[in-house]
C-alpha cells in the first residue's frame, strides 16, 4: 500500500493519542514551500534541496508569527531524531519575521548543520522514516519547547508526483446550528483537528489549512473545545483523494443569554419586577407543588409575591414536577420582563444528549440537542399538565429532569448559543 500522510493539525501544535494539551502562546504558522516561495500547500518534494521554509498568515484571517528571529531545526516526524539544527551554526536564528509579520524564506539545506550523519549536499541528514517524512521546527528558544515552537512536516521522495491532490480542512461558526455553512456564517481559524492515513505523520501549524497529500483515503477528526458543541459530524471517513477535497466542520459556543435564577425571582430585585399580570399568567400554567397539586396564585399582589418566594425557595426534586415548575417559572418571568439582557424566547439553548434523545423520539421539537426557549417552555408546561407527581421510580421523571436541567442551565446563563465565536476564536477576515 502506498504511504500516505497522517495529518495532525492544531493551534497548540500538540496532540497525544487524541488528547489535546494546552494551547501554546506562540501564534501564526510556518510552512514548507518551493524556491520562489510562492506555495503554501507544498508538502511533497523530490529532493531535500528543494525544500524552503516560510511563515506568517498563509490564509486570510490567520495570525502572523510574532516579529523576531527564530532558531530552526529538522527532525524525523516524531521529533525523536535530530537531523539538522541552526544551533551552533554561523547564524543560529536564520528565520526572521519582520514588524509586519512577514517571514524571510530560507532554504533549509543552507541554514542547518548536521545532526550527526552529515550529508555533503545538504545541512540536514536523511530521515529514518520509511515514508520520507521530516518535521521542520522554528522556535524563539534554542531548546525548542512546545510553547515557543511552530512545526510543519514534509516529505522528500524520489519520483514525487508532479501534481499531488490537495486536502483542505475548514471550520465555520454554525450560528443557526443547522449543520450547514450558510452565507452569513463565518469561517474561524485556530481549531485543532487531525487527519489520519496509514502510519505516517504530517503536522501543520494553523488550522485553516490546505495541504498536498498522497492519493488515498483519509479520516479527518476535529478536536473538542470546552463550551463548544459540534453541529456537524466531528469524524469524517473516508475522504478519498484524488480529486481534491475540502472537509468543513461546524461548531457553536455556549454562554450567557440573560437568564435569571430562582434566587433572583425570589428576592427583592425580582419581586420589584413582578406584577399582577405575572401571577395571572403563572396561575394559567400547569405549575405543581410538592404533592403534585396545582400551584396557583390567587391572593393580593403582596400575598402572591410572598407565596412565590416561599414556593421557589422550597422547590425540591423529590417531586421532579415541582422542581421543573420552579425552573420553568424563572424562565417565564425572565421572558416576560423586557429588561436589557434578558433572554429571547427564540434563543437557542443546548440540552445535550438527553434533549437530543427526546427530540429523536418525537417528544421534543428538533433533532440535534438544540431547542428554542419557547419550545422548551411549551413542552415543559404540557408535560406538567399530564404528570404532576413524579417521585423516584416514576416513568416520566427522567423526561422532566431533562427539561428541568436544560432550563436550570439557561437560568444560570450556561447553555445559550452565542451569535458569534467565543474567545479565543474569531471570525476569519
Amino acid at each position: 500500500m502506498k504511504n500516505k500522510l497522517l495529518v495532525i493539525l492544531t493551534l497548540a501544535g500538540s496532540f497525544l493519542c487524541g488528547n489535546i494539551f494546552a494551547d501554546p502562546p506562540l501564534p501564526g504558522a510556518i510552512f514548507t514551500t518551493n524556491s520562489d516561495c510562492s506555495g503554501v500547500d507544498l508538502n511533497i518534494y523530490a529532493s531535500k534541496d528543494l525544500v524552503y521554509l516560510n511563515g506568517g498568515p498563509s490564509h486570510p484571517g490567520a495570525a502572523n508569527l510574532p516579529p523576531g528571529s527564530y532558531y530552526v531545526r529538522v527532525t524525523n516526524p516524531g521529533g525523536s531524531l535530530l537531523l539538522g539544527t541552526s544551533v551552533g551554526s554561523g547564524n543560529e536564528t536564520p528565520f526572521v519575521v519582520d514588524a509586519n509579520g512577514h517571514a524571510n524564506c530560507i532554504k533549509l539545506c543552507d541554514v542547518l548543520i548536521s545532526g550527526g550523519n552529515p550529508d555533503p549536499n545538504c545541512g540536514y541528514d536523511d530521515t529514518d522514516n520509511a515514508g520520507g517524512e521530516y518535521k521542520a521546527w522554528v522556535s524563539t528558544e534554542s531548546s525548542f519547547t512546545n510553547n515557543s515552537t511552530k512545526t510543519d512536516n514534509f516529505k522528500v521522495r524520489e519520483g514525487a508526483p508532479p501534481n499531488p491532490p490537495t486536502l483542505c480542512v475548514r471550520k465555520f461558526y454554525d450560528a443557526n446550528v443547522n449543520g450547514l455553512k450558510d452565507p452569513s456564517e463565518c469561517y474561524i481559524n485556530g481549531w485543532p483537528f487531525q487527519v489520519f492515513a496509514d502510519d505516517n505523520l504530517y503536522v501543520a501549524a494553523e488550522t485553516a489549512w490546505c495541504g498536498q497529500v498522497d492519493a488515498g483515503s483519509y479520516r479527518v477528526v476535529e478536536g473538542d473545545i470546552a463550551n463548544w458543541i459540534h453541529t456537524t459530524a466531528s469524524d469524517v471517513y473516508p475522504v478519498t483523494l484524488p480529486p481534491d477535497q475540502t472537509v468543513e466542520f461546524g461548531n457553536v459556543c455556549l454562554g450567557a443569554g440573560g437568564g435569571l435564577t430562582l434566587g433572583f425571582w425570589s428576592n427583592k430585585n425580582g419581586q420589584n419586577l413582578e406584577n399582577a399580570s405575572d401571577f395571572t399568567f403563572l396561575t394559567g400554567l400547569n405549575l405543581r407543588n410538592a404533592t403534585g397539586g396545582n400551584q396557583d396564585f390567587n391572593g393580593t399582589l403582596a400575598q402572591n409575591k410572598t407565596a412565590l418566594n416561599t414556593w421557589l425557595l422550597n422547590a425540591s426534586a423529590t417531586n421532579m414536577a415541582y422542581m421543573l415548575s420552579a425552573q420553568l417559572t424563572a424562565m417565564e418571568l425572565s421572558i416576560r420582563h423586557p429588561v436589557s439582557g434578558l433572554p429571547s424566547g427564540s434563543a437557542l439553548v443546548y440540552g445535550g444528549d438527553c434533549v437530543k434523545g427526546y427530540q429523536q423520539s418525537g417528544q421534543l421539537p428538533g433533532s440535534n440537542g438544540f431547542i428554542t426557549i419557547n419550545d422548551l417552555m411549551t413542552a415543559a408546561n404540557t408535560e406538567l399538565g399530564l404528570h404532576g407527581l413524579t417521585p423516584s421510580g416514576n416513568q416520566f421523571r427522567a423526561f422532566q429532569e431533562c427539561m428541568k436541567t436544560t432550563l436550570d442551565r439557561a437560568n444560570n446563563n450556561i447553555n445559550f448559543v452565542q451569535s458569534q465565536p467565543c474567545s479565543p476564536f474569531t471570525c476569519a477576515q
